[in-house]
């Protein structure tokens, strides 16, 4: 069973999933990042793959972008540093990024590298629904591997139902049509959106992301959905002096 499956069949509230940049603060700390975080209590990882133009993140991700590639990450360098990381993380770990540079490994090199390694599900906000579907959809499950969707409060019900159709694992709810970054509490349209999600009943659940930042967001976005992912927020703490694991130990028990 897939990983992101076993975790929603045993957990159905108050999930917590976190994004960083691989490579950021410094080219060697994903491993530590990813298991400071599995010790942490977080139930699933996304781990950012580094792109020169992430389009649909603010400025605290675009700057640990930066900084990963100055520091020479890449996706061959990733999949070296993640091969061993089935040793002792049990938790799903999800890859996200943008599909240029998936393109440029091979997206079939890419798919059985993250099987090899233990990756659960990519999240690649820039590849269409439709794309997926007609050219990579077969090459995905091949390699067990999940291509988690989006959907924004611009999505109309019947493209909800579409990606909910041809979707596995979970739904990613992105929260606000603005990029990723940190914000204050959600909203009356933000949880007219949620609700309006709720009440289609889909079959894949929901987690929601863009502006979960702290424990009350974390908290209302339960409320809605199986849980929050949070991103620029966590990033932040990483780029803070002091003790790594310090940090995400203190961040995270803030946010629980």
């Amino acid at each position: 069973m897939n990983r992101i499956d076993k975790l929603f069949r045993e957990k159905k509230t108050n999930i917590l999933s976190v994004y960083f940049t691989a490579g950021y603060p410094d080219l060697d700390s994903t491993v530590v990042i990813i298991k400071a975080l599995e010790n942490a209590g977080v139930d699933m990882i996304e781990i950012g793959m580094p792109f020169s133009d992430p389009m649909a993140d603010g400025p605290v991700i675009q700057h640990s972008n930066e900084i990963a590639l100055k520091n020479g990450m890449s996706l061959k360098l990733l999949f070296r540093q993640l091969s061993d990381i089935r040793k002792e993380v049990k938790i799903p770990l999800l890859l996200m990024g943008y599909l240029n540079p998936v393109i440029q490994y091979g997206i079939e090199n890419f798919c059985i590298q993250c099987e090899n390694t233990g990756i659960d599900g990519v999240i690649l906000p820039d590849l269409p629904p439709v794309v997926y579907t007609e050219d990579y959809h077969q090459i995905f499950n091949k390699h067990k591997l999940y291509n988690i969707l989006l959907i924004s409060p611009q999505s109309v019900a019947e493209r909800i139902s579409y990606i909910d159709k041809i979707s596995r694992g979970f739904i990613y709810m992105v929260s606000s049509s603005a990029v990723t970054g940190s914000r204050g509490d959600f909203s009356a349209d933000q949880i007219s959106y949620f609700k309006r999600v709720c009440e289609m009943k889909l079959e894949n659940p929901c987690l929601i992301g863009f502006g979960i930042s702290n424990h009350e967001t974390f908290i209302n976005a339960g409320k809605y959905s199986g849980g929050g992912i949070i991103g620029s927020a966590f990033v932040k703490i990483l780029g803070k002096s002091g003790d790594l694991t310090g940090n995400i130990n203190q961040f995270m028990k803030g946010i629980r």
